[in-house]
Parts: structure tokens; C-alpha cells; sequence
């Protein structure tokens, strides 16, 4: 086997923190070994730089094709996964117009991403009402799985799905031949519409009048409703950005009771707080919305147990233009995939295995993506080099998203991505972008 190797990464530190050598051949992981026992035709020293499965994120919103591609698109959204450690990347169905829910427009996503995207990528499929009739065929399609809103989305394209439509969407993905998740943004739209409309009718427009319009119980009687659904179609449900502990508390307790439910949770989440949104103002606008501190040491407790499953960016950025106006007036959506992994290795909550495992093999094995997600042979070779302990300011200079705005701007971090490999190949090393393009779909198996 070693004397087939194409690339030897040596010297790296495994997760558990052992010095490791590590051949690659074909694309793929061959041999994972103590230092020096490989040779190959290229080697790669990673003394020092700590090894990581590449990091897969199930929720970004790259919004190409369409008009709303100048917020962000695959060239610009892919290079700040690449330098941010980011493998795989699985891309929602809004805001690209139309979004993604025929498959003619499932069709012109891939053909845009294929073009451009340095990374690997999924692309979920859209419920809405009316779309019922394409779900069988986008499933055959490729999409890893199918995304509904329980609330208002901001856009005239992509409607909520009210209890009927998500009932029988939710019948109709239970029964395809191949497992799909569906996943569900949990807020009630009768709460956050009306608290809302309320806020805004008595000229109560203010960052703390947002946060009070979306209360946790908006999140907490969605997930149950969500929940029910799934109980009784047999369909398999994910629950997206998760913001409370009383919201994941209702996940693992329908888990434990048999419901085939899981739930992730946003770096923002865990990272900020409704002081942070007060004083950020629409760049950390986000629904749901940025909540106390106490909720997120509840999320944190959650990750590290496994009642939250994975960690995601839930990347949705916007033009400077549209973060003007009022905390109701103004676009949501936080920019961070570039920064999801150093962040968590700066936070320093979870041990280094338990990391690797929410920023990747938990999404792989959820999403069913073979070949993603650990440093196993016969893997896929996607993999990240860290340098840790190194200390640094998040500047906007290094930021590759199209508009280079993030909440995290002038945060102190400990962890630097110096090189990322998608299936063996360097795409990003030492702040350079290197190669073209060559991501690929990745479907469901």
C-alpha cells in the first residue's frame, strides 16, 4: 500500500494528539501511521500543526444563481470555506432565485457550483407550498435532504410552510426510497409575526424590540409542532440553529423516545449574546435571534454531551445596503463560515475529538455523505492543518465572503487554518488560495 502513495502529510497531531503520518492515494486516506514509516512522491511537513478531518458545513447560503448572487456566490462563499478548514459545504435552497425547490432550478444550482465552488458541496432541495409533486424527483436528483420554514423567510420566492404543507411534505420524503432528512427553521410565525407587527405599529424599532418580538417560546412550540410531525410520518427531521436549551431538551427527549430527530447549532449561538447584538447592531441580526448568555452555556453543556449533534456558520450574508434601517427594516443573517472552526478551537470547550466530530463526522454520518468526515483509510482525503496557541485578531482584510463583514471582526483568536486539502489536493495554504476550482457533489449513499 505505502509504496502506491501519491502524498505523505507527516508529522501532523492526530485528534487525540498523537504524531501521525498520514499517505494519501487516489484522492483518498490509504494509511494513517506512526512518523517516518511513509514515502511518497510529494510530502507535506506538518510538525507542529495540528490534523483535523475537514470541516463539513451543512448551512450556508451562498445564493447563486440569481440576483441575489452580489450578496454572495460560489467563488467568493467557497474560498472562505477553504480558508476557513471547511471540506464540504451543503448549500441551502434559498436565497438564490428561484431557489431550489424544481429541478430545473436544482439543475442550474449544480451547473453554477460545479463552475465555481473549491470545495465539496451538497445542495438541499426546498419545501414549500406547492412543490410537492417535485420532491420525489429532486431526491433522485442528488439534494442531501429537503428545508422548510415554520415562519416568514424574508423573500416572496420561498414561502413558509404552514402544519398541512410540512405534514404532507414530510409524508411524502418518509416514503422515498432513499433516506432524506427534512429540516426545519423551528419559529412560530403566529408568535414572531404579531409580537412583531405590535413592536413596530408603537414605533418600538430598537435591537432590543427585535429580540423581544422572537422570545424562546417562538422556537420551543415550533420544534414540538416539528416534532409531532416527524412522530407520526416516520420522517427523518433536523432541526436547524437551535437557540435554547429548552429547545435541544425537546429534541433529546424525542429522541429517547424513538423519533428520529436530531438538531445543530450555530457558532453565533454559542459565541454571542443578545448584549453582543446590541452592541453589533444589524451585522448580528439573525433569526433566531442572539439570545442571553445563560443560553448559551445550556448549548455548550448540549455539544459537548451530543444532544446537539453538529455545529454549523449558518453563512447568509447581504450587501452593505441592506443592513440599513431599523432592527426590524434591516436583512438578517450573520456572516462567519470562514471562521467556524477557529472559533471553537479558540473557545477551547470542546475536547479536540469531540471537535472533529461535531464539525464533521456527526454531519457525515447524519446527511449519510460516504467517504466525509473522519481521518479514517479509505476515507476521503480532506483534511485541515491548524497552527494553535498563536494569537491574532480577525481582521476584515482576511475575510474572502464578497462583502467582508462578520460579527466576529476584532475577535482574538488562538487557531490558524494553514492548510486545507480537498481529496488530496491543497486548495488553501498559508493565506493563498491555490489551484482552480474542481469541487464536486456530493450526494447522499
Amino acid at each position: 500500500m505505502t509504496g502506491s502513495l501519491e502524498l505523505v502529510v507527516a508529522g501532523a497531531l492526530s485528534p487525540a494528539g498523537d504524531p501521525v503520518d498520514l499517505g494519501i492515494a487516489d484522492g483518498r486516506i490509504a494509511v494513517v501511521t506512526e512518523p517516518g514509516a511513509l514515502a511518497a512522491p510529494a510530502r507535506i511537513d506538518a510538525s507542529e500543526l495540528q490534523l483535523l478531518p475537514g470541516a463539513i458545513d451543512s448551512h450556508v447560503h451562498f445564493n447563486e444563481p440569481g440576483p441575489r448572487t452580489d450578496w454572495e456566490g460560489w467563488v467568493t462563499g467557497s474560498a472562505a470555506l477553504a480558508a476557513g478548514g471547511v471540506t464540504t459545504a451543503l448549500e441551502m435552497p434559498l436565497n438564490a432565485s428561484p431557489p431550489t425547490t424544481t429541478i430545473q432550478a436544482f439543475d442550474d444550482k449544480l451547473a453554477a457550483a460545479s463552475a465555481s465552488s473549491r470545495v465539496d458541496f451538497g445542495l438541499w432541495g426546498g419545501i414549500v407550498p406547492g412543490n410537492l409533486d417535485q420532491l420525489p424527483e429532486l431526491a433522485q436528483r442528488g439534494v442531501c435532504g429537503f428545508k422548510a420554514f415554520m415562519s416568514s423567510t424574508g423573500t416572496s420566492d420561498f414561502g413558509r410552510s404552514d402544519e398541512l404543507t410540512l405534514y404532507e411534505a414530510m409524508s411524502a420524503v418518509a416514503g422515498l426510497q432513499s433516506e432524506r432528512l427534512v429540516a426545519v427553521h423551528a419559529e412560530s410565525e403566529t408568535i414572531t409575526r404579531t409580537l412583531a407587527a405590535r413592536a413596530r405599529a408603537a414605533g418600538r424599532v430598537a435591537v432590543r424590540d427585535y429580540l423581544q418580538s422572537r422570545p424562546a417560546v417562538a422556537e420551543t412550540e415550533a420544534i414540538a409542532t416539528a416534532i409531532e410531525l416527524a412522530a407520526t410520518t416516520g420522517c427523518p427531521l433536523h432541526i436547524v440553529h437551535v437557540s435554547t436549551g429548552r429547545g435541544v431538551t425537546l429534541v433529546a427527549e424525542a429522541r429517547a423516545r424513538g423519533v428520529d430527530v436530531s438538531c445543530e447549532v450555530t457558532a453565533h449561538h454559542l459565541l454571542l449574546t443578545e448584549e453582543d447584538a446590541e452592541r453589533l447592531g444589524p451585522i448580528a441580526k439573525c433569526a433566531p435571534p442572539l439570545r442571553p448568555a445563560a443560553e448559551g452555556e445550556a448549548l455548550w453543556s448540549a455539544l459537548g454531551v451530543g444532544d446537539v449533534s453538529f455545529v454549523v456558520s449558518d453563512h447568509s450574508p447581504s450587501t452593505p445596503q441592506l443592513r440599513e434601517g431599523d432592527a426590524f427594516g434591516a436583512w438578517g443573517g450573520i456572516a462567519g463560515c470562514q471562521s467556524t472552526l477557529e472559533l471553537l478551537l479558540t473557545a477551547g470547550r470542546l475536547t479536540l475529538p469531540t471537535l472533529a466530530e461535531r464539525v464533521a463526522g456527526a454531519v457525515a454520518r447524519r446527511v449519510r455523505l460516504p467517504g466525509k468526515g473522519t481521518l479514517a483509510p479509505g476515507s476521503d482525503a480532506d483534511l485541515v492543518l491548524v497552527k494553535l496557541g498563536e494569537r491574532r485578531t480577525l481582521e476584515a482584510g482576511e475575510l474572502r465572503y464578497r462583502h467582508r463583514m462578520s460579527p466576529y471582526v476584532g475577535r482574538e483568536l488562538t487557531a490558524r487554518v494553514v492548510r486545507t486539502l480537498v481529496r488530496g489536493e491543497t486548495v488553501y495554504a498559508d493565506g493563498e488560495l491555490v489551484g482552480e476550482p474542481h469541487g464536486r457533489l456530493v450526494t447522499p449513499g
